[in-house]
């Protein structure tokens, strides 16, 4: 089609495949078979079968990253997950071995889990001035420390029925059940998310909370709703972890907040609020988790393998940014 300056103006859309391709979860699908091949080059006993013989130690923390992908599209921020799941695993294994029903087990670790989540939306709901970061290192601190005090000087404990753990850490063939929860949730939160009216509006309230009061969104409800949510989930963890380790102790769950930020933000969820989706966090999340089996089948110390994390994470967080800076040189 020429226009009235004799210039030809193509009007012919992008490909779909070529828009899949370069997008950050096509980019995140590429990275996770080469992680796959590195492993595999990298290991020599890295392959499917050790990958899911090894994959519930890791795959706990998914459930941390599903509700915490929520709350960064908010805008806002948890660093207490992992206390939660300390303080979850700490009261259910208490249970546990009282000889309750193992349905008692379980409902005391996602009960615990629930009412932390929910102190902490109701703190930030109620006092809407006081920061994300510093309500949740607040009870951070707390919730450890009651784990602390409940366990006592000798700081840890095990369960002594371990039935029930070994039951829900069972196993379809290779597959561990943990997997399929974890797909499972994934989907239907992925779907609330992308599709629901109620993703929308989460969307809403990290782009300009503001706005979205003033449309009609109930705003405090829905933070409320995802923070206890997040305690919730992290009950799940505790149980999970409970069935790889049977125990629990004063390090229970360090550092799970950071990994379930990581897995977030590598998947492409904006910390600023607004912007991302479940599917780049949940691909970045199976990245973490075949990185660490395939690192750790080589006995390579954790924290050096932290420090890969943080570099993929600082080189996530920067990539887009490099990729706009040479398109425009390009353009020039």
């Amino acid at each position: 089609m020429a226009g009235k300056s004799g210039r030809s103006i193509n009007n012919v859309p992008e490909s779909s495949v070529k828009r899949i391709i370069f997008s950050w979860e096509g980019i995140l699908v590429l990275l996770f078979i080469a992680v796959n091949i590195f492993c595999a080059f990298f290991s020599e006993y890295y392959n499917l079968s050790s990958l899911l013989r090894q994959m519930p130690v890791y795959v706990a923390e998914v459930f941390l990253m599903i509700p915490m992908a929520y709350i960064l599209i908010l805008g806002e921020i948890d660093i207490s997950v992992g206390s939660i799941v300390c303080l979850s695993s700490t009261m259910a294994c208490i249970v546990c071995n009282t000889n309750a029903p193992f349905i008692l087990v379980v409902l005391t670790a996602l009960v615990v889990g629930t009412i932390c989540g929910f102190i902490n939306g109701f703190i930030l709901t109620r006092f809407q001035e006081l920061p994300p970061m510093i309500v949740t290192l607040a009870t951070q601190i707390i919730f450890r420390g009651i784990a602390e005090i409940v366990l006592g000087s000798g700081g840890s404990i095990s369960a002594s029925n371990t039935e029930g753990f070994l039951l829900i850490g069972g196993k379809v063939g290779q597959i561990p059940y943990i997997l399929f929860l974890v797909l499972i949730l994934l989907i239907i939160f992925a779907v609330i998310l992308g599709k629901g009216t109620f993703g929308r509006r989460v969307y809403a309230i990290g782009t300009n909370r503001l706005t979205a009061y003033y449309s009609g969104i109930h705003v405090q409800k829905i933070r409320l709703l995802i923070y206890t949510a997040m305690g919730t989930f992290s009950g799940l963890c505790a149980l999970f972890l409970l069935s790889t380790s049977y125990g629990a102790n004063t390090t229970t769950g360090n550092g799970y907040e950071m990994d379930a930020i990581a897995m977030a933000v590598f998947g492409g969820i904006l910390s600023t609020g607004g912007k991302g989706n479940l599917a780049g966090g949940a691909i970045s999340a199976f990245i973490i988790v075949c990185l660490r089996v395939g690192l750790g089948q080589r006995n390579i110390h954790p924290q050096v393998i932290l420090l890969i994390l943080g570099v993929l994470l600082i080189g996530a967080v920067a990539l887009p940014n490099i990729i706009k800076q040479v398109q425009r040189s390009v353009k020039k």
